[in-house]
């Protein structure tokens, strides 16, 4: 049977971390970040409270993969977004 070639990204603020593998069929998306050894990189992040999403949409750790899929860890957002524009707004 056919591997199936995937990309796990990572982002940082000013950089990216991507690993392309490729894995056996009915690997999940826990299955392709172990493989990555990204959070290994990146132990200075918290990943217990790190979501995965595949090309941008949140997906469980066991859900299985198809080929050509874009793994994506994402990190915690640093500030709450409409706090954010709130303290823009008074600023102006």
């Amino acid at each position: 049977m056919a591997r199936l070639r995937i990309e796990v990204v990572y982002a940082l603020p000013h950089a990216q971390d991507v690993v392309v593998l490729e894995l056996a069929p009915r690997a999940s998306v826990r299955d392709a970040v172990e493989a990555s050894r990204i959070l290994e990189r990146h132990a200075e992040h918290d990943h217990k409270r790190m979501l995965l999403a595949i090309f941008g949409k949140r997906v469980r750790p066991d859900r299985l993969l198809c080929d050509g899929d874009r793994v994506e860890i994402l990190r915690p957002l640093s500030e709450d977004p409409k706090e954010t524009r709130r303290r823009r707004a008074r600023r102006r």
